[in-house]
């Protein structure tokens, strides 16, 4: 068998690969996430006369977008994001009467009874960044252990073994001693006065 032998990647991953791959910021997320929410709700208030079936749907593979685009650093904010884009997203189809008052009693009914697709949402986020942050995690720790056993000099395990002093992490420069500030407090607040 050959030492570099390929492997056949599926022609739907070959595609998948080709799409976009952005990477938003937690503000960024959120934005994006309210934003598209908005633009389904005038849609389906267009459309569909405003049928929260359809964009209860539509909130799904939104919430599962905003977690596959949200950077790694911002993982945690975006099971916290779409559920606050389903909220202000839904304004436009909730109805309620006159006033503000009648228009916040139509956004709590309508969240209240179509609290379903707000959780099965924020789920899909949830389960979605946490199976990237595993990853990251388990990707971070194969790469620190071949780093400590390969010696390829970036590794903890190689700066201790190269630093004199007894494994200072400065790669392999020697430590500098300490030396005190000259003075005491009492004479910094005279020279203050």
């Amino acid at each position: 068998m050959p030492a570099a032998r390929r492997r056949r990647v599926a022609p739907v991953v070959v595609r998948l690969r080709r799409l976009p791959n952005p990477r938003f910021t937690g503000l960024g997320a959120g934005l994006f996430a309210t934003a598209t929410m908005l633009f389904f709700a005038f849609l389906d208030q267009l459309l569909f006369d405003g049928a929260p079936l359809v964009y209860g749907l539509l909130f799904l593979p939104v919430s599962a977008v905003t977690a596959l685009w949200v950077r790694t650093a911002d993982l945690v904010t975006a099971p916290i994001a779409v559920p606050i884009a389903f909220a202000i997203g839904v304004l436009p189809i909730a109805g309620g009467g006159e006033g503000f008052g009648g228009q916040v009693m139509g956004l709590v009914t309508t969240l209240a009874v179509h609290a379903g697709w707000l959780y099965g949402g924020t789920l899909v986020a949830g389960v979605i960044a946490s199976v990237r942050k595993v990853r990251q995690m388990g990707r971070r720790q194969i790469a620190r252990d071949a780093a400590a056993r390969g010696g390829s000099g970036r590794g903890p395990a190689a700066r201790t073994s190269a630093a004199p002093n007894g494994g200072a992490a400065t790669g392999g420069a020697p430590r500098t001693p300490h030396i005190p500030r000259t003075g005491t407090a009492g004479s910094r607040s005279a020279r203050r006065a």
